[in-house]
């Protein structure tokens, strides 16, 4: 459905203005990214290369590698030939020895020049095809299953299951499976994103979810893998790509099968305070690996409506979407891996509140008519009320029906009490089921009047989104974020975690990732990446 045979009469120029905005506005921040680096990054490189395992403090080898780099010789030129050109003239088996070795002081860095450079760059571009190559593995597996088990139709339903503990997570991933769940997404142990490194193996204790690893993304698959063969049909995987480790939280996703990763440019400076130059260039990183694998991402302008106002702030959620739609084409995602995010989260008590429910989320639907967008159910007004909640959710399942959303996050009526029980879930399950199927081919009905009061909101709020969009064409979103322009939290660009970790490219950096992921280094490494 394009916006000239949409149900809201929207203006094709306007809407092709709103995105040349969008993308004047990302360009800025697209060159930060394209000329500068991360420690996370840069530790995405070394672990698509193989390197595995902790030290006795937890800490995983590749930091303790990648910071023995950064202190002897910088990142400026990336952490590839420093490190290839060690493992050439040591005698080391491996990664995992060189980084022990040099965690203990053992191993003098140094940026490699003339045969030697070339030597390393070789060396680790075939190292790292080996980590690409078992992502595309994994893209080929979950086609064909996909192809032989059937995929269930849209809109899907996603249930997130969290205990901490990643051996109870998976009897409840299936037990949700089991009762109609399409997406399990496994969230997050609170505070994680504020690491910057990542947990390594199976993990028994998290605080509001459990830490994601690749053991545990490992584990999970596993299990999913299992109960979508007992019920015939692919069930996904989601978790978090966000926070310090952005980077290498997607290359292990890419590396073990998740389906979809929670991927916003803006979630981790608002609402994490992440600096804003770390996110966009890890972000940007996390992306090309995400498009390469096959994934699916979730953003998160939902989140902007619980601390603003929804009817007030809508523009801002339609802003985001159409930054997050360029980050992503520019990254090389497709239309149908970004499912962009947005809520069910207008105060109940506020008269035509479902009617404005229906314009903002169809409105959404027309503007990405490929996308698989990500409804998110109320949260902000569920108020202890389980009945009241439990309606709620319901209204919240008929506006997705009726607009033909993709993915539909399952509310809870316990949202504002407890995190939920089993119970809860399949409750909550079955209201989605009943809304779902009750209402069938719904949406193919549902054609508002081009004069009413839908489609007249609808246009307005594209109106503002371009007016804001201008507005940031001008001062720039760095500032704009700075500002408190979205979700009314105020990020400067120096300001928040992770700046120490940002590193200007100099004119020799090496990065074999991304030249593999960019497609310049296709014919080198053609045996292992087939």
């Amino acid at each position: 459905m394009t916006a000239a045979e949409g149900k809201l009469g929207l203006d094709p120029e306007v809407v092709r203005t709103a995105r040349r905005l969008a993308e004047r506005a990302a360009q800025p921040v697209i060159e930060l990214a394209r000329t500068h680096s991360t420690v996370s990054v840069e530790r995405a490189v070394v672990r698509l290369a193989g390197i595995t395992g902790a030290d006795a403090e937890g800490i995983p080898w590749v930091n303790r590698l990648v910071d023995s780099v950064r202190d002897q010789v910088g990142l400026e030129y990336g952490v590839a030939l420093p490190v290839w050109a060690a493992l050439a003239t040591g005698d080391y088996p491996g990664l995992t020895a060189l980084a022990r070795e040099a965690a203990a002081g053992g191993v003098t860095f140094r940026l490699p020049t003339g045969h030697a450079a070339e030597r390393a760059r070789r060396a680790s571009l075939r190292a790292v095809a080996g980590g690409v190559a078992r992502v595309d593995a994994n893209r080929r597996q979950r086609e064909e299953m996909i192809a032989g088990l059937g995929d269930p139709p849209k809109p899907w339903i996603y249930l997130i299951v969290a205990t901490g503990d990643i051996y109870e997570d998976m009897p409840q991933a299936q037990a949700a499976a089991r009762e109609g769940a399409d997406i399990v997404a496994v969230i997050r142990s609170t505070g994680q994103s504020l690491l910057d490194y990542v947990p390594e193996g199976a993990t028994r204790e998290g605080y509001a979810g459990t830490y994601a690893t690749q053991e545990n993304f490992r584990l999970m698959r596993t299990a999913l893998d299992e109960v979508s063969a007992e019920l015939g049909r692919y069930v996904r995987l989601t978790n978090y790509a966000s926070g310090l480790c952005m980077p290498e939280i997607a290359t292990l996703a890419g590396m073990e099968r998740l389906d979809m990763m929670l991927n916003d440019s803006m979630y981790g400076i608002i609402f994490r305070d992440i600096n804003p130059q770390r996110t966009f260039i890890d972000q940007r990183f996390s992306r090309q690996v995400h498009a390469r694998a096959g994934i699916v991402i979730n953003t998160g302008e939902d989140n902007y409506l619980t601390t603003a106002d929804a009817v007030d702030a809508a523009h801002t959620v339609i802003v985001s979407q159409l930054l997050n739609e360029h980050f992503g084409h520019e990254a090389g995602l497709a239309d149908w891996q970004l499912g962009l995010g947005h809520a069910f989260e207008i105060n109940p008590s506020l008269p035509d509140q479902f009617r404005l429910e229906l314009a903002h989320a169809q409105l959404v639907r027309e503007l990405f008519p490929d996308a698989p967008l990500k409804y998110m159910p109320p949260t902000k007004h569920m108020d202890g009320d389980v009945f009241f909640g439990y309606l709620l959710d319901a209204f919240f399942n008929l506006v997705g029906t009726i607009t033909g959303q993709g993915i539909i996050l399952v509310g809870m009526m316990t949202e504002g009490i407890v995190t939920p029980f089993l119970s809860d879930r399949d409750l909550a399950l079955k209201n989605v089921r009943y809304v779902r199927d009750a209402c069938g081919s719904l949406a193919e009905d549902f054609h508002p009047p081009r004069d009413g009061v839908i489609a007249t909101r609808a246009r307005q709020v594209l109106s503002e989104s371009i007016d804001l969009l201008g507005r940031i064409c001008d001062d720039g979103l760095l500032d704009a974020i700075a500002a408190g322009t979205f979700g009314i939290t105020k990020r400067p660009a120096t300001g928040g975690k992770g700046l120490d970790g940002v590193v200007a490219q100099a004119a020799g950096y090496y990065n074999p990732a991304t030249e593999i992921l960019e497609g310049r280094a296709h014919d080198e490494v053609q045996d292992e990446l087939s």
